[in-house]
């Protein structure tokens, strides 16, 4: 007679191992080729279905199916870090479409010379999220943090984190239309407008090497007050802002009818000092005991010298 069988104990689910940093961080840089790829691509079939229309009105309606499409990356891979280098990669892919648009009008002298600074811009920003992002494992805290919203966070990401960088972006690089299409002549606008693209450009490399380099061997609690950081709290903010005031000045002095595109840096100016600095601050302070201190000390936004506290 057989006697019945036991059942064997159930086997407990391990949770995955997790991917050694190196190889999570290859994964996720795949990853995210994989959504700009095919962001590109959604934008250029967009701008083709368009193509009876302005061309800013075309490169709008790609840049927003382009969103839609990263958005849906950072949906499936559960993380709205796939977002972050949008920012700078979707402008000089603007500026070229706008370009190819014009033809043969235009200033070359202009054209080259606020081409040459997107450039750089965009490649110094790109590639300083590209060093600093550690894989799929990582959110932006910015991010993380709203995700105690539950159900929501998703509508919160795609509305706040997404939609509304991609529509300042497209605001910001209006002005470079009137500056790769008008052949006015060069002036002193343009050369102003080129010194303080420029000066923004150096200015945010400069703070951010400073940062990386004071993060290198900061001691636990240690805040940034050196250099640039010591005249502001966030001095690279500051630079990325002035970058877009630039921007529009290009656009200024190519055709000042277009006046109007400075919602553009406005715009900017408005994320930084109302959302950005704010929320850098209350972060900073949360983790640093010594950095409320330090902010009776220093300007938040605007570089200038450090006040002097009276002593107790």
């Amino acid at each position: 007679m057989s006697t019945p069988a036991t059942p064997e104990p159930a086997r407990r689910r391990l949770p995955p191992r997790p991917l050694p940093p190196s190889l999570d961080r290859a994964r996720g840089l795949l990853a995210c080729l994989a959504a700009y790829l095919a962001a590109g691509a959604a934008a250029v079939i967009v701008g083709r279905l368009s193509g009876a229309w302005h061309p800013i009105l075309r490169a709008g309606l790609g840049d927003l199916a382009a969103t839609l499409v990263v958005f849906a990356f950072s949906l499936a891979y559960n993380n709205s870090s796939f977002y972050d280098p949008y920012w700078s990669v979707a402008p000089p892919f603007l500026a070229l479409f706008w370009l190819l648009a014009a033809g043969s009008v235009g200033l070359p002298v202009r054209q080259a010379l606020a081409g040459a600074l997107l450039l750089a811009w965009a490649a110094r920003l790109t590639w300083n999220w590209l060093r600093r992002w550690r894989g799929l494992s990582h959110e932006d805290w910015r991010y993380a943090d709203f995700r105690k919203a539950g159900a929501a966070f998703w509508p919160i990401s795609f509305a706040g984190f997404h939609l509304m960088p991609t529509v300042l972006v497209f605001l910001g690089c209006l002005s470079l239309w009137p500056a790769l299409i008008a052949a006015r002549p060069l002036g002193l606008l343009d050369a102003l407008a080129a010194a303080l693209t420029a000066g923004a450009i150096v200015l945010e490399a400069a703070a951010d090497r400073q940062l990386v380099r004071f993060l290198a061997s900061a001691a636990p609690g240690q805040v940034m007050d050196r250099g640039l950081w010591s005249l502001s709290r966030h001095p690279n903010y500051f630079g990325e802002v002035a970058f877009w005031w630039g921007l529009w000045l290009f656009g200024l002095a190519a055709a000042p009818s277009w006046w109007w595109t400075v919602a553009g840096p406005l715009g900017m100016t408005a994320l930084f000092l109302g959302i950005s600095v704010p929320m850098m601050d209350r972060h900073l302070a949360a983790r640093l005991p010594r950095y409320a201190g330090s902010m009776n000390r220093r300007s938040a936004f605007l570089p200038w010298f450090p006040r002097k506290l009276p002593r107790k």
